[in-house]
């Protein structure tokens, strides 16, 4: 059986003390009717923190931007009635000993036009461009795409007023700030566009400001990924070189972890560089950067989560590898998402040796699971 004390071992981020390395992994759940969490949201959260999950990040919660969600049963982070319930959400995690963070999001291109909270607005991009470089609309101008910067501001203020204990920023997976960082869909000429690492200037000014709103004390988390919905294959940084660059500018604005997904947490980021067993994205972030990293990617479960999709489930699988990797070093916290969305009581059990009680994957159930 697998020694898993080091997943139980407490970590420190500025102000904050985890309980231990476990981290609940954002999974969109549409529950939220008019974008208002509900005590059955409180209760699934809660059930989570009741059950040795160290940090829970929330599902994504959308900016102030009218255009920022294509869902109305998505959550949103702004409105007094949105507000009031991630408060509740807050309290009943705390008073059942969990840590939380919100992660606040803009789908970007990925909304599409006449849907969401707000269907008639308009959809935020960087250039106009969607995914294909087709142009759909005017660029945004420099004083546009910093009121983008200051409505995620804005959202981390809310989240340091209502008691989260840090705040995500939802870098990837081809939502706004990652297409800020894709060459297919940012051909800025201003302070916004250019190379990689110049792409990364929105997503380090959103850092400072939300820095600003937070005050010293909270962590700022962003999460980032290589690849986009739209191809899974494609990467931002083909070189350690690369991905040093392309982070540089984040992690001087002040970042305190960064959040690494990947598919599959087993595979080598860079393997031409150091092999088929190599360090994964998370732990080539930290090895660059020095930052705290979370690693995240079909942890506890034998397949991908594309297959979910297709309504395919997955079986459990050992955690031998990603502890040894914990363990090194190699990264700092674990991100567990189908795995724990399945069963609230996966951190006990894992806890308490009781892997064979783990439950695999079933994908037909996620419409009750709450």
């Amino acid at each position: 059986m697998t020694d898993v004390t080091a997943l139980f071992q407490p970590l420190t981020v500025r102000g904050l003390t985890i309980p231990n390395r476990i981290v609940m992994a954002p999974m969109t759940r549409s529950f939220s009717p008019n974008g208002i969490p509900g005590q059955n949201v409180a209760d699934y959260y809660a059930r989570r923190a009741a059950s040795d999950v160290g940090l829970i990040i929330t599902e994504g919660t959308v900016i102030d931007r009218r255009g920022a969600s294509n869902d109305p049963n998505v959550p949103r982070f702004h409105g007094e009635d949105a507000l009031q319930g991630w408060a509740k959400i807050v309290h009943d995690v705390h008073a059942n000993g969990g840590k939380i963070a919100p992660q606040i999001w803009h789908q970007g291109m990925m909304r599409k036009p006449g849907t969401g909270h707000y269907p008639d607005a308009p959809t935020d991009s960087p250039s106009g461009l969607t995914h294909t470089g087709k142009s759909v609309m005017p660029a945004p101008t420099t004083e546009e795409v910093w009121d983008m910067v200051q409505a995620y501001a804005r959202a981390a203020g809310d989240g340091a007023k209502l008691g989260f204990d840090a705040i995500e920023i939802h870098g990837a997976h081809g939502y706004l700030i990652d297409e800020f960082f894709w060459n297919v869909m940012n051909v800025r000429t201003d302070r916004y566009g250019g190379t990689l690492a110049q792409r990364s200037t929105f997503a380090a000014e959103i850092v400072a400001e939300c820095r600003k709103q937070v005050g010293p004390d909270m962590p700022i988390i962003l999460r980032f990924s290589q690849w986009k919905q739209q191809d899974y294959t494609v990467k931002l940084a083909h070189t350690p070189h690369e991905l040093e660059a392309f982070l540089a500018p984040i992690v001087g604005a002040g970042v305190d972890i960064l959040h690494c997904s990947q598919r599959r947490v087993w595979e080598a980021e860079f393997p031409e560089v150091d092999g088929e067993k190599g360090l994964n994205c998370a732990g080539w972030t930290k090895k660059l950067t020095g930052v705290p990293t979370i690693t995240v990617g079909s942890i506890g479960l034998s397949s991908d989560f594309t297959g979910s999709f297709r309504g395919e489930g997955s079986v459990k699988a050992p955690l031998d590898d990603v502890v040894r990797r914990l363990e090194k070093g190699e990264f700092d916290m674990v991100a567990v998402g189908r795995a724990l969305l399945q069963d609230p009581q996966w951190a006990k059990k894992v806890r308490s040796g009781c892997t064979d009680d783990l439950m695999d994957y079933d994908s037909k159930a996620l419409a009750t699971l709450y």
